[in-house]
């Protein structure tokens, strides 16, 4: 095969190899002389381009290594970025989907709000370093739950948070409604499992947190300026959401009627007296959530708890209401911490 890029080499390689064949004993000087020199300009061929070589990969080198660096300064950056926005609306800006410019569309969402009951004092007795660790804790439980349930965290304010599902990523409306309102039961679990560590900790304010839910039709999108701007959601049906939050008792779940009428076949809910809220210009409907029924359509039964050397103390599981299901699980954390002699009474 011929070699193009040192052609006259070549020659006369080829010139010597047909000497060789023909048996010749003797081979001119100026042949000898003219091989030197061909080879003579090959190794110097061959130097160079291996300098050139070695200098153009170091270079594509520093340019790989200057790229690596940048792309990782980039993910440091977007990282950060990404706690300030909604996972979703964070995934569907950098992959293209989700458009950075003021543009709001119309949707039926399931909005959530929870705020904490007494937070006005409770941050007046705590002082500011102990009260950010715990509110900083309580935050990062409550997202932790949303998140994995598909949720859109809008925004936190004081001590109340918003949330929503139906945009950018739904599964339907049924679908939103009860994956919210399971969120919000597990969050009010795992908020009475966190009071009662907290209690072995030394804090003696427990943040006992009220949840109201409801669906209706709301604009999402961006609001904003060109040069700052938000992605959030308005309407009257947000108010409400608010406003049954605000009915709702401590460590309980109240949902509307609109939300209700989604999920009842899901859950254990008690209809309470219709209300007539500040800024909603219609009598209210609200159901308190129970419990999330068993998957498999079982109920739960009453339950005799048996104490030595006492008498039984029968259970009605049934017809416990959330906070009142919270506060017994967690008298009985409390009460095994006790007898296990972890926690003085």
């Amino acid at each position: 095969m011929s070699d193009l890029h040192f052609p006259n080499e070549e020659s006369v390689l080829n010139h010597f190899q047909e000497l060789v064949a023909c048996d010749q004993k003797l081979v001119e000087k100026e042949q000898l002389e003219s091989l030197l020199s061909q080879y003579s300009k090959l190794a110097k061929n061959m130097s160079r381009m291996i300098r050139i070589s070695d200098k153009n990969e170091h270079r594509l080198q520093s340019i790989s290594n200057e790229l690596s660096a940048q792309k990782k300064k980039m993910e440091g950056v977007a990282d950060q970025l990404s706690r300030y926005l909604p996972s979703q609306v964070y995934r569907s800006i950098f992959s293209g989907e989700h458009a950075v410019e003021i543009k709001t569309k119309r949707k039926l969402l399931t909005v959530f709000f929870s705020d904490i009951k007494g937070f006005t004092e409770i941050s007046s007795n705590l002082q500011p370093e102990v009260l950010t660790h715990y509110i900083n804790r309580y935050f990062s439980e409550l997202s932790d739950v949303a998140i994995s349930h598909g949720a859109t965290i809008d925004k936190f304010i004081g001590d109340a948070m918003m949330i929503f599902f139906g945009d950018p990523e739904s599964k339907g409306e049924k679908e939103d409604a009860l994956a919210c309102v399971r969120m919000a039961v597990e969050m009010q679990a795992r908020l009475s499992k966190l009071n009662t560590e907290w209690l072995l900790e030394g804090l003696q304010y427990p943040l006992l947190t009220r949840i109201g839910v409801n669906t209706g039709w709301c604009n999402v999108g961006n609001f904003g300026s060109a040069d700052r701007m938000a992605y959030t959601i308005i309407g009257g049906e947000v108010n409400l959401a608010a406003r049954i939050e605000s009915q709702c008792e401590p460590t309980g779940v109240l949902i509307s009627a609109e939300t209700f009428g989604l999920v009842q076949d899901f859950v254990d809910a008690d209809e309470k007296e219709i209300v007539t809220l500040k800024g909603i210009n219609r009598p209210v409907r609200t159901y308190s959530i129970k419990r999330i029924l068993d998957s498999g359509g079982k109920d739960i039964q009453p339950f005799n708890l048996d104490i030595p050397g006492h008498n039984q103390v029968m259970v009605n599981t049934p017809e416990l209401s959330l906070p009142d299901r919270l506060a017994f699980i967690a008298n009985l954390r409390r009460a095994l911490m006790i007898l296990e002699g972890s926690q003085s009474d």
